[in-house]
């Protein structure tokens, strides 16, 4: 498991095998989220990326018997 330090800016450095894992490239924006007690960083994809990830989700939704 990798550690990173934070900065006297509140700077931090991810670790290279993070980077190469998820593809990260500089300027690629990110989203941050607190959770609890921990921070996650969450790349934002283009609308574009996600074309075909959904492919084969089943979109039958049992509806109410009021609402058909």
């Amino acid at each position: 498991m990798d550690s990173v330090t934070v900065s006297p800016k509140f700077q931090v450095v991810i670790p290279l095998a993070v980077r190469e894992a998820l593809r990260l490239k500089p300027g690629l924006k990110m989203q941050v989220v607190q959770y609890e007690d921990r921070i996650e960083f969450i790349p934002v994809r283009p609308a574009k990326k996600l074309r075909g990830s959904l492919r084969g989700i089943d979109t039958d939704v049992p509806r109410d018997a009021d609402r058909t």
